[in-house]
């Protein structure tokens, strides 16, 4: 029973999260405050009411639309926070956790993971929407990776030597992308992906991280063919647009952090 209560708590911690990432992910290319600033529409701007701001069951009462202007709320909204639960949820059972012999390792390690998760579901929103990555996030990857390589020296005694380097080449490469916008410059995007490698390198290891850009990869295939058959089928000739490589890299991190866990904490058991 309290197994199950805490699954539902992990769960309303998950929605209320993504309503927050689609807050970031709609201020941050905006320079707009997401912490301090009250939620308001973007379509009348009027500020929004606490019964305007629980997480999915707002989006249910209200129909889909603003209280305010009536305007239609997108309805991609309404399915990520429900998507972001799920993934707390499937997350927490795959650590294997129990209410009943919960630790300090497994629950530090819990928070430092949505820590992580939070950073790539922003940054694949912004992605996603904008078709930018988005710098101040990958600047606030440093300091989750910072806290990760303390967690793993002081309490799982790992050697952090190679991922002291990596972070050292994240910030080398941080502030050469930093004086390339600076200089205006349009062909720093590959940068951008190789310092959300190596975020992703740290935080997850080597072969996770293999894992992840395989799996990246094949997803991007796999879209692109789908397009291709569609366009074919269609005979329209649409806009050769490229994929979302950012966006591809965030969701197969998540997905192979998760499928490792189960696979470790229940197939090798």
């Amino acid at each position: 029973m309290l197994q199950t209560v805490l699954l539902i708590i992990i769960f309303i911690l998950g929605i209320y999260f993504g309503s927050f990432f689609t807050l970031a992910t709609y201020r941050l290319p905006k320079k707009e405050d997401i912490t301090h600033k009250h939620s308001y529409c973007p379509n009348c701007n009027h500020k929004l009411g606490i019964l305007d701001l629980v997480p999915v069951f707002s989006y249910i009462f209200l129909k889909g639309k603003c209280r305010y202007c009536k305007n239609p709320i997108g309805i991609r909204y309404f399915l990520f926070e429900i998507l972001t639960g799920i993934v707390f949820v499937l997350f927490s059972i795959s650590l294997n956790i129990d209410v009943y012999n919960l630790n300090l390792n497994t629950i530090l390690y819990f928070i430092i993971a949505i820590l992580y998760f939070s950073s790539l579901f922003i940054l694949a929103g912004i992605e996603k929407e904008k078709g930018i990555i988005q710098k101040s996030v990958l600047i606030y990857g440093v300091f989750v990776s910072l806290v990760y390589m303390i967690y793993s020296y002081t309490l799982i005694k790992t050697n952090v030597y190679e991922y002291v380097i990596y972070l050292s080449f994240m910030i080398i490469l941080l502030f050469f992308d930093t004086k390339l916008l600076k200089k205006k410059l349009n062909y720093n995007y590959w940068i951008q992906i190789l310092i959300l490698i190596l975020y992703i390198l740290i935080c997850t290891g080597v072969y996770y991280t293999i894992c992840t850009v395989i799996l990246a990869i094949l997803s991007i295939g796999i879209k692109n063919i789908i397009q291709f058959f569609k366009t074919e089928k269609s005979k329209i000739v649409q806009e050769n647009k490229t994929s979302p490589i950012a966006f591809y890299l965030c969701i197969s991190s998540i997905i192979v952090v998760i499928i490792m866990n189960f696979i470790i904490n229940y197939m090798i058991m």
